[in-house]
């Protein structure tokens, strides 16, 4: 294994929501997969949905609001270390945050009226690209 070197950032444009349903439910129709950013994950207790926030219907349980930092790159399964250089900096911050990660890279999303205080304090050790 080996640590990441320089990390470089890029924020993404879309306001965005996790929403949480039943965990029985399917997908739901509402969900567009050509989206830029957008995922399910179902576990015993739920199905959570991260999609662009205007997807989501009113009187579905969501949290909104989110923007998300995505990590440039290729981020190779022998790396390690790249969550903990934005979270650790971030919760010093007192920013909270919602990390999720694809095979290939990772997504930190951060509430939106902490995007410009997140990427700010981000820039002290990565390049963050808005």
């Amino acid at each position: 294994m080996r640590e990441q070197t320089g990390l470089a950032l890029s924020v993404l444009p879309d306001r965005l929501a996790v929403a949480q349903l039943p965990p029985g439910d399917g997908l739901p129709d509402w969900l567009d997969w050509t989206d830029p950013l957008v995922g399910a994950t179902r576990s015993g207790d739920e199905l959570s949905i991260l999609c662009r926030e205007e997807r989501v219907p009113d009187g579905v349980k969501a949290e909104r609001g989110w923007r998300a930092f995505r990590v440039e790159g290729t981020v190779d399964f022998t790396l390690f270390g790249i969550l903990a250089r934005i979270a650790v900096p971030l919760a010093q911050a007192h920013v909270p945050i919602f990390a999720i990660s694809t095979y290939k890279t990772d997504y930190v999303l951060v509430k939106a009226d902490d995007l410009d205080k997140a990427a700010d304090v981000l820039a002290l050790t990565c390049t963050v690209n808005r």
